[in-house]
């Protein structure tokens, strides 16, 4: 950072941090005195959040092997729910069945007059008293992978995305046949062997280049915190895009003796084709063995080769065989009921299984939780008690693809869909910046809450240092629209807008599948825990030195998803603004129309240099670089109901927002208002679901089918352009403003109700 952007960070976290600081803003849903009252609260839990506690507790997790079906990891599920108990909650584990394979066999050799084995293995870290070759540790793999022994020659495929595809294209390079490999970024690691098996494939091998988080960014561990050379992230590539949880029960929990609806070799989430991690010393003599076109700049990492694209002149070796079975996973649920709406329930969440040992992922999230828990239960025991039922759960098997959260969640749908008026989700943290996302609606209780945290780096609180980040960071070279767009947002003084969610943690059966209010909240931009992300190098020992040294921001962490949790609880009205919702909607709105335009401009300037013979004048004749397929003219599109419906559903949500600011209302009122609105995101929620996964169901908020964990807002919509299924926008149009119009009439009936 810069002499002059550190001096606009300080200016302006000091000025924004000052104004905060100096009187609180009012507290939505409380009375004055009521809200006087809550921050008393809020202090008592600060006091009873302890670093030296977290770090114990962290120590004792993360000091085994922790994957699912791990002796380990039922441990430590079985220790959680002794000390949920002994803090005096109604604590119990709920068991699932669920599929899943663990490593039995698996190689990688490069053939012909150079062989190499691949040595497909972590080795201790000096120092680290956390062994990478303790028993328990399995080898590196994918989880839900293919397994085959499959011989064939190479291509590298970049990052394996959909563009990569494009360019091998163009460059003549086909993948049908071929094993591919794909080094770590650029999109979901789940979709790196989904694309190449959709292109023909029949393996893929996905390494970590140094160039995103090895020795190119920073030293290796152990003398700094990036990967080192026999460093792996493992995975899993379960299609999370169609459904997560177990891949044979969709829709349903995966209890003891239920019956199955796929089998392992029907079940669509499954990939078909042999699938591999492997470190860069691995990847290094695969890549140097590779013919065929040298690689375009952005294709290229930073190990000492010159990065070809392929194939390779020599066969390549993959076998991948697994322990297929249904394993049973544990989750923690700990229940404290509210004591004036005990039906309607505040779900908090967090997992507690790791690769392998899941210091930083999960367990930095799981003990912040757990600090909570543990000052809730002594609040209690001192007399105070929530107003709404508090569930807190320790999910199990979040890394294969969010199974526990989403098999618990298909148990309880009813009850869910009836009673949860939030999800609450946190997971892997480092020191930094706050982070929030989710549901819009909640926007406004959560910037509330994290104004009254203090950051423990600055003194301020963790809402002013998030303005400034992203003021300064909007302020550097080469920074983007989006970046521009959140600076602004940030110096504006109102509500710091939220992300919206896509997928990648344990939210997405809540808010995607059942439509219950969703927020994930985290820290994270200054620690340096990437490099040994999902490795046997994720360690107590790295996380303490490199990740949040001292654990101060798992103790913030608490604090913040604390203050959240208890506002909602104890708030006289639900403490919800609809008024954010209805105005993110339209800049959704708003942001197709722009879509829709651009596809239509690109597609007509491609078109006429295609017929104007540009790109074969442009090609250097001694390369293959194929023009681009002409692609269909874009459409007009009838966007006029979505239009109409986000107009409708502002002037609902602004009806609804001055009569929920009034202060004339009773107590009665109050409640009654509180149950109007109870469970008013079900009705974003689609019957059919969104086209091609029926699972997916809000019709606001989804995982892309080509990001994995990236979102797409107004996803039907958004979608049917980007992939050019232009015959489905129009429907797609009519069903998004038929939610958006059901939304607004649950609004108005809820303002009815109390007399607005």
């Amino acid at each position: 950072m810069s002499i002059r952007s550190l001096a606009l960070a300080a200016s302006l976290f000091a000025s924004v941090a000052g104004a905060a600081l100096a009187q609180p803003a009012p507290m939505l849903g409380f009375t004055p005195e009521g809200a006087a009252t809550e921050r008393t609260l809020e202090h008592r839990l600060d006091a009873m959040i302890s670093p030296p506690e977290l770090d114990g507790w962290l120590l004792r997790m993360s000091s085994q092997p922790n994957q699912v079906g791990s002796p380990h990891d039922r441990d430590n599920a079985e220790w959680q729910l002794a000390q949920f108990r002994s803090w005096g909650w109604d604590a119990h584990i709920e068991q699932f069945d669920i599929l899943y394979g663990v490593p039995l066999a698996e190689s990688l050799d490069l053939l012909g007059p150079r062989p190499f084995h691949a040595l497909l293995h972590e080795p201790a870290i000096p120092g680290d008293q956390t062994s990478a070759d303790m028993p328990g540790v399995l080898p590196p793999y994918l989880g839900y992978q293919g397994d085959g022994d499959v011989t064939a020659p190479l291509v590298y495929v970049n990052y394996g995305m959909p563009d990569d595809y494009r360019t091998l294209a163009r460059a003549g390079v086909d993948v049908r046949g071929k094993i591919v490999i794909a080094r770590y970024g650029g999109g979901w690691r789940g979709l790196k062997p989904k694309l190449a098996q959709e292109h023909g494939a029949i393996g893929c091998i996905i390494y970590s280049d140094p160039k995103d988080d090895g020795y190119y960014t920073d030293d290796p561990y152990p003398k700094g915190a990036q990967r080192p050379a026999d460093g792996v992230q493992r995975g899993s590539v379960n299609d999370i895009t169609l459904f997560s949880g177990d891949p044979l029960t969709p829709g349903v929990g995966a209890t003891p003796g239920a019956q199955r609806r796929y089998t392992r070799e029907t079940a669509p989430t499954l990939m078909k084709i042999p699938a591999l991690p492997i470190s860069y010393a691995d990847a290094l003599p695969l890549l140097s063995a590779l013919g065929g076109p040298v690689a375009e700049p952005d294709f290229r990492g930073a190990l000492p080769l010159t990065y070809h694209l392929g194939p390779s002149p020599v066969m390549v070796h993959l076998v991948v065989k697994s322990d297929w079975r249904l394993r049973p996973i544990y989750d923690v649920i700990a229940t404290m009921k509210g004591a004036e709406f005990p039906d309607q329930w505040i779900v908090r969440g967090n997992h507690h299984d790791g690769w392998v040992f899941g210091a930083e992922d999960p367990l930095s999230g799981q003990v912040a939780m757990m600090a909570e828990a543990k000052a809730m239960g002594e609040l209690a025991k001192s007399g105070w008690r929530p107003k709404r039922t508090l569930i807190y759960a320790s999910w199990d098997a979040e890394e294969p693809g969010l199974v526990g959260s989403t098999e618990w969640a298909e148990s309880h749908a009813a009850d869910l869909q009836a009673k949860a008026v939030m999800y609450l989700n946190s997971d892997n943290i480092d020191r930094g910046y706050l982070n929030l996302e989710g549901s819009h609606e909640l926007q406004t209780l959560a910037n509330g809450a994290a104004a009254e945290v203090t950051d423990p780096e600055t003194g301020g609180d963790v809402l002013a240092r998030r303005r400034a980040y992203l003021q300064v960071k909007a302020e550097a070279p080469g920074a983007g629209p989006e970046a521009k767009a959140l600076a602004k947002a940030a110096g504006t003084g109102g509500p710091l807008p939220i992300q919206a969610l896509g997928s990648g943690s344990d939210y997405t059966p809540f808010l995607q599948h059942l439509g219950v209010p969703s927020l994930d909240v985290g820290y994270g931009g200054e620690g340096e825990s990437g490099g040994v992300y999902h490795s046997a190098y994720d360690t107590h020992d790295h996380y303490v030195r490199f990740g949040d040294p001292g654990m101060r921001y798992s103790a913030t962490l608490a604090k913040t998803a604390g203050r959240i949790v208890l506002r909602y609880a104890d708030a006289d009205l639900p403490p919800v603004d609809f008024t954010a919702f209805a105005a993110t909607v339209a800049q959704y709105v708003d942001e197709v129309h722009k879509l829709a335009d651009r596809e239509r401009e690109e597609t007509a300037a491609r078109d006429r240099l295609i017929d104007a013979g540009g790109y074969k004048l442009a090609t250097d004749p001694d390369k293959v670089e194929l023009p681009p397929e002409r692609q269909a003219e874009v459409p007009a599109m009838a966007f006029a109901p979505l239009d109409l419906a986000s107009a409708r559903l502002t002037a609902s949500a602004e009806r609804f927002g001055r009569l929920y600011a009034s202060a004339s209302l009773s107590a009665a009122q109050k409640a009654a208002l509180g149950r109007a609105v109870q469970g008013v995101d079900q009705a974003l929620m689609s019957p059919q679901g969104l086209p091609g996964r029926p699972w997916y169901r809000n019709m606001i908020y989804a995982p892309g089918t080509e990001t994995g964990y990236g979102v797409k807002t107004l996803p039907a919509v958004r979608e049917a352009i980007e992939q050019r299924r232009f015959a489905e926008v129009d429907g797609a149009v009519q069903a998004t403003a038929a939610v958006l119009n059901a939304y607004a009439d649950r609004l108005d009936r809820a303002s009815a109700t109390a007399g607005g």
